[in-house]
C-alpha cells in the first residue's frame, strides 16, 4: 500500500478509538496483531497478541481509566507510521489526572495493523495508578 494509504488506515484506527467502535477497530487490525504498552505499575502495561489481546485491552481501558487522545502528527515511511500525540485522564481507582506526550511506532501491512509500540510517559502514569496510603483519593 501507498504511505498516504497506511497513514488514513492509522487515522482511521484512531477515530475507531475515538468512537469506541470495536468493530471498525478489529476490522482495521491483523489477526495477529501485537501491541506493546511499557511500564509497570500501572493497568495498560503489557504485551496483547491477536484480537483476543485487542478486545483484553480495550476492556481494561475501560474498566480503569478515563482517557481522551489527541494524535497530531502522523510521520510515515514504507510500512511504518509513527504518531505523535498527547493523551490526558485519570485512573479510576485513584481518581488521580495524568497527561501523557507520546509516540506510536505502528507498522501496517495490506491495508491492516500489524503491531503498535508505544513510546509513553510510564512515570505518570503509574503515578496516577499509585495509591495513596489512605486509599484512593
Amino acid at each position: 500500500m501507498s504511505i498516504e494509504k497506511n497513514i488514513q488506515t492509522v487515522k482511521d484506527f484512531f477515530a475507531a478509538i475515538g468512537r469506541g467502535d470495536r468493530q471498525a477497530l478489529l476490522a482495521l487490525v491483523a489477526e495477529d496483531i501485537k501491541w506493546i504498552i511499557p511500564g509497570e505499575d500501572w493497568p495498560l502495561a503489557g504485551t496483547y497478541r491477536g484480537h483476543a489481546g485487542l478486545a483484553d485491552l480495550l476492556d481494561t481501558a475501560s474498566r480503569s481509566m478515563e482517557t481522551s487522545t489527541e494524535p497530531r502528527e502522523f510521520v510515515a515511511q514504507g510500512d511504518r507510521v509513527l504518531v505523535v500525540g498527547f493523551a490526558s485522564g485519570k485512573v479510576k481507582a485513584t481518581n488521580k489526572p495524568f497527561e501523557d506526550d507520546w509516540i506510536f511506532a505502528i507498522t501496517v501491512r495490506d491495508g491492516r495493523l500489524t503491531s503498535i509500540q508505544e513510546y509513553i510517559d510510564t512515570q505518570a502514569l503509574a503515578r496516577a495508578a499509585q495509591m495513596d496510603a489512605s486509599g484512593p483519593v
